[in-house]
């Protein structure tokens, strides 16, 4: 969608930047009486690649704070069919991959990425992210997921090796705690309580 086709709220409010991948402070107030459209553009980034959760949990508007938004988005994700789940696992990128190595993260992702010294590896560590980052996706069919900024690289490495052990029921469901926690710290930066 195009900036001159948003309603003149989303422009006022500056939701396009949030389009393209910045983050615009929102008080929990505003966000509740935002229409559709800066909802979504607010806060729609939260879950990777995935901004339906965002458009479905508008509906169920007026959230008393960021914990009740969270565990709304976070239920519209569970009460999901498993392909739909898979499919928002499958839209967060490698760490230290292929999309980093191009630029072509987005901001949340690429900020993730760099608060855990993703962007400083040796040329070791990333021979090593990329043999298991492609041992993982041929185990489970999807990227590997962890929320990033509760960890470090050599952290994420083990975390990486280790969990490439699990069956990919239990991969399934470490994955998406992992992207709560993830969603969780994407809507702390962009909304606040008052």
């Amino acid at each position: 969608m195009s900036e001159s086709r948003l309603p003149a709220e989303a422009r006022r409010l500056g939701a396009w930047r949030t389009r393209k991948n910045s983050c615009l402070k929102m008080t929990i107030a505003q966000l509740n009486a935002a229409d559709r459209v800066t909802f979504v553009a607010t806060i729609g980034f939260v879950f990777e690649g995935s901004p339906w959760i965002a458009e479905a949990a508008w509906e169920q508007r007026p959230f008393a704070d960021v914990d009740a938004l969270h565990r709304a988005m976070l239920a519209l994700l569970e009460d999901s069919p498993l392909d739909r789940r898979i499919a928002v696992i499958a839209a967060h990128p490698d760490l230290a991959g292929r999309l980093a190595r191009e630029g072509r993260l987005t901001h949340a992702s690429r900020s993730e990425q760099i608060s855990a010294g993703l962007d400083r590896l040796t040329p070791e560590q990333s021979a090593r992210f990329e043999r298991l980052n492609v041992e993982y996706h041929r185990r489970f069919g999807f990227p590997f997921v962890v929320c990033v900024r509760e960890n470090t690289e050599e952290s994420l490495l083990a975390a990486l090796a280790a969990r490439t052990q699990n069956d990919r029921t239990t991969e399934i469901s470490s994955a998406l705690v992992e992207i709560g926690k993830i969603a969780r710290l994407r809507l702390l930066d962009c909304v606040t309580p008052s």
